[in-house]
C-alpha cells in the first residue's frame, strides 16, 4: 500500500479558496484595466533568468535570497523583481521597441527571505515603468501618481495620499551641509515614519553626523503644509546648491502637472520625508498609504531612475516607475478586514436536467453561454433537493429546471435562489432578466 503523503504548502507561499482568489482576481483586473487605459503595453517575461543576468550587479541581499538552481550546463535563476528582467528585456528588444516605451507587467517574483506574516516567497508585482533612450521628460514622472490614483480609486479606496518627493532636493541639502555620501542618511531619513525623530537622530549620528547637523535633517524633512506652503519654505531657505535647486524645479513642474490631470491635492501631497531606500532612485520617488490603515503600510512605491540597464548596455535609459505589491496588499487588507470576499463562484445559472433531457439541457446551456450568460450544468445523478442544495452552496443567483413540459412551451422556470421567485420564461427573456442583475 502506498504511504499517505500529508498535504501542505511550502511557508511564504499564498494559497486562497475560490472566493478569496474572485476577489484578488477582480482587484488585479482593476490594476491591469488602469494601467492599459493610460497607455501602457503589456509584457511577460520568463520567472527563470540567466543567473548572469540576474545577478549582473552583483551579491548583497539579492544573492542570499535569490533561487538558484542548474540545469545540465544552465546555471538559471527565478526572477527576484520585475525591474531587472524589463532590463534584460529592454536592452534585447530594443530595435523593436518604440520609445518612450511604456511597459506593464503583472506576475509572480519569488524571494528566499525568511517567510512571515504577511511576507511572501512567491508573490504578485504589478509594475509600470516608461523607459526613454537618452532622455526622458519630466512629464512622465507626473503621469505615475495618475495611474495611482485612478487605480485606487477604481478598487474602491477615496481616502488615500500619494505622497512625493524628490530625491534631488535631499542630495542637495546634504551636500550644503557637507555630507557627500548621503546614502546611509537617505536610508535613516526613510525610516522617520516607522521608527520616529529620535532614532533616526540616533542612526543619523551612528552614522557620523554631528547632533546639530542631524537635527537640521531631521527639521528639513518634517517640514510640512500645502504643497505650495511647502514650496515657498524651500524657496526661504535660499539653499546655493545646483542638484537641490534642480530636484525643487522638478518636483514643483511634477505638481503642477499631476494638478493639470486634476488629481485632487487631498490625495497627493509633497513629502519630504519620502527617500525610498533602493539607492538607484535619482530624481522624483513616491510612496501610497491608506490615510486610516496607516498599519497597512506603503501600498505602492516607486519613482525616477537614471540608467535603467547599465549592466546590459552602454545606451542611457532614463526611467520612470512604480510598483504595487498585490499578494501583500491584498493579505494585509484582508486581514485588517478593509476587504471582504463575498462571491463564492463567479457562475449565473444553473441548468438542471430533468431524467431523459439532459441533450435539451445541453443545448440550452449553449445557448445561454452565447448569450453571455455564465452557465453550467447539474451532471449528477441526484435528488432534485440536493440539486438545489448545491446551487445554495456556491451562491449561484439563478436555476433553472429543463423537463419535458419545457422543451414543448420553450418557456423556462426561472427561480430566484435569493427571493425564492419563479418565473416562466423564454430563452431571451431569462438572458435580459440576468443581465439586468
Amino acid at each position: 500500500m502506498a504511504q499517505i503523503v500529508k498535504p501542505s504548502t511550502l511557508p511564504g507561499f499564498m494559497e486562497l479558496l475560490p472566493k478569496e482568489q474572485i476577489l484578488f482576481n477582480e482587484m488585479m483586473d482593476t490594476i491591469r484595466k488602469n494601467f492599459e487605459k493610460h497607455g501602457f503595453l503589456p509584457i511577460d517575461t520568463p520567472a527563470i533568468e540567466k543567473s548572469e543576468v540576474l545577478l549582473a550587479k552583483g551579491g548583497g541581499e539579492t544573492e542570499k535570497q535569490i533561487y538558484r538552481f542548474t540545469k545540465g550546463d544552465t546555471d538559471m535563476s527565478l526572477r527576484f523583481d520585475l525591474t531587472v528582467p524589463l532590463a534584460r528585456y529592454t536592452v534585447e528588444h530594443f530595435n523593436d521597441l518604440s520609445f518612450p516605451f511604456r511597459r506593464y507587467h503583472i506576475g509572480k517574483v519569488y524571494r528566499g527571505e525568511k517567510a512571515q506574516k504577511g511576507r511572501f516567497r512567491e508573490f504578485y508585482q504589478c509594475d509600470i515603468d516608461t523607459i526613454g533612450n537618452e532622455k526622458l521628460d519630466i512629464l512622465n514622472d507626473a503621469e505615475f501618481p495618475v495611474v495611482i490614483y485612478h487605480t485606487f480609486k477604481d478598487l474602491g479606496f477615496d481616502d488615500f495620499t500619494i505622497r512625493i518627493n524628490n530625491r534631488k532636493i535631499l542630495k542637495g541639502f546634504f551636500e550644503s551641509l557637507n555630507i557627500l555620501d548621503s546614502v546611509d542618511v537617505l536610508r535613516a531619513v526613510d525610516k522617520i515614519d516607522k521608527i520616529g525623530r529620535e532614532k533616526v537622530k540616533e542612526e543619523l549620528c551612528d552614522n557620523g553626523i554631528e547632533e546639530d547637523i542631524a537635527v537640521k535633517i531631521i527639521d528639513f524633512i518634517l517640514i510640512s503644509g500645502t504643497n505650495s506652503e511647502i514650496f515657498d519654505a524651500l524657496d526661504r531657505l535660499e539653499i546655493d546648491n545646483e542638484i537641490f535647486n534642480e530636484g525643487l524645479s522638478e518636483l514643483k513642474q511634477v505638481v503642477k502637472y499631476i494638478t493639470e490631470f486634476a488629481v485632487p491635492e487631498k490625495n497627493f501631497t509633497v513629502d519630504l520625508k519620502i527617500a525610498r531606500g533602493l539607492d538607484y532612485y535619482t530624481g522624483t520617488v513616491y510612496e501610497t498609504t491608506l490615510d486610516n490603515y496607516s498599519n497597512v503600510g506603503s501600498v505602492c512605491s516607486g519613482g525616477r531612475f537614471d540608467n535603467l540597464a547599465s549592466y546590459y548596455t552602454d545606451k542611457k535609459l532614463p526611467g520612470v516607475g512604480l510598483s504595487i505589491g498585490l499578494s501583500r496588499l491584498f493579505y494585509q487588507l484582508n486581514e485588517a478586514k478593509i476587504i471582504e470576499a463575498k462571491k463564492k463562484s463567479l457562475i449565473d445559472l444553473i441548468v438542471i436536467p430533468m431524467t431523459g433531457f439532459v441533450d435539451e439541457a445541453i443545448k440550452l446551456v449553449s445557448k445561454l453561454r452565447d448569450g453571455g450568460i455564465n452557465t453550467i450544468i447539474y451532471t449528477e445523478d441526484a435528488k432534485i433537493a440536493k440539486k438545489f442544495k448545491y446551487a445554495n452552496a456556491l451562491e449561484v443567483p439563478y436555476t433553472l429546471v429543463v423537463g419535458e413540459n419545457e422543451v414543448k412551451t420553450e418557456k423556462y422556470a426561472l427561480k430566484d435562489m435569493v427571493t425564492g421567485n419563479q418565473e416562466e420564461l423564454s430563452l431571451s427573456e431569462i438572458i435580459s432578466r440576468i443581465k439586468e442583475n
